[in-house]
């Protein structure tokens, strides 16, 4: 991993011959595309779009990854090529990974009864890149997805295969030592990391029919407006879900610690640390209020403190 640079340059010959294997092959998904599961989601992401609901109701679009999704078993169909590569990155030193972001297309929409099928490839590894985490090789892969054999949608996911900068040299416990994970800012979302900055948190409004949204999206859901605005929410909100993370462990982090879906006074969601309050006296319903805490130099979060009766 450290060596000459020619060494380095036939590692990554290695990987780039990798490119264009399959990753999983002749995937089929767990159950149909199916009315309960869009009706979990949809409670879950606060999405009251009629698109959903009643006789002509579609899947949103956002759910297609889940189609495809093993829960915690291994797919039978995933390849040893990926595994491979995998496990050629772990013994180069690059064994941290971190999932980066992904893309989707949506050719068609998916329906009730809709039994997918799907494929992956490996669509590119990349040379060597620097970040903040440490040195690694973005890994992408592409799965088309397919309903009755027809193209209904391509997700490209994109995770990073890292040695990370700074690894803990005195395995005893003690005070997390590596820096917090930083948020993952992009067009769509860079104003509301702006407003955190200035210790506010900014919702969308769509300027066509005037509903909130959370997280930030390019366009409302419900009219599929582009235009938007924003307000500031009040920061009052109560724990809508939770769970108690115990493992694995993140940098900067010392389980347990409590995260939760958190409903805002304004009416929508946002998932964050819940603080201030024992973790396991965290509980469905409790009020919690709003404060921004300061982790290092450049990062400031939203957090949420429970408010106890």
């Amino acid at each position: 991993m450290n060596g000459e640079p020619e060494v380095h340059e036939e590692f990554e010959a290695r990987l780039k011959a990798y490119e264009g294997r399959a990753a999983a092959a002749t995937g089929v998904g767990r159950d149909p595309v199916n009315e309960p599961m869009i009706r979990h989601w949809c409670e879950a992401m606060g999405d009251t779009s009629p698109a959903y609901t009643g006789p002509d109701a579609i899947a949103p679009p956002t759910m297609l990854q889940v189609w495809t999704m093993a829960g915690l078993t291994r797919r039978p169909e995933r390849t040893a090529a990926y595994d491979e590569l995998l496990r050629l990155l772990d013994e180069s030193g690059y064994d941290a990974v971190v999932a980066t972001d992904c893309e989707q297309e949506y050719p068609r929409p998916l329906r009730p009864g809709d039994e997918i099928t799907f494929d992956s490839v490996i669509e590119s590894v990349s040379g060597l890149k620097t970040t903040k985490l440490g040195a690694g090789h973005f890994v992408t892969t592409r799965t088309d997805i397919r309903a009755g054999g027809e193209l209904a949608g391509t997700h490209r996911f994109r995770i990073l295969k890292y040695s990370p900068a700074h690894r803990p040299k005195d395995p005893t416990p003690g005070p997390a030592k590596e820096p917090r994970p930083r948020p993952v800012i992009n067009r769509d979302n860079a104003g509301f990391w702006e407003g955190v900055a200035r210790h506010e948190l900014l919702i969308q409004r769509c300027t066509g029919c005037g509903d909130l949204r959370f997280p930030w999206l390019p366009g409302c859901n419900s009219c599929g407006c582009p235009e938007w605005d924003t307000v500031e929410a009040s920061g009052e909100g109560t724990v809508y879900s939770y769970v108690v993370m115990h493992h694995p462990p993140f940098p900067a982090s010392e389980p347990p610690y409590a995260v939760g879906l958190i409903e805002l006074a304004e009416g929508v969601r946002i998932v964050s640390n819940v603080v201030g309050v024992p973790y396991d006296k965290v509980r469905i319903g409790m009020p919690v209020r709003l404060e921004f805490r300061r982790y290092d130099d450049a990062l400031v979060l939203p957090v949420f403190q429970g408010v106890t009766r």
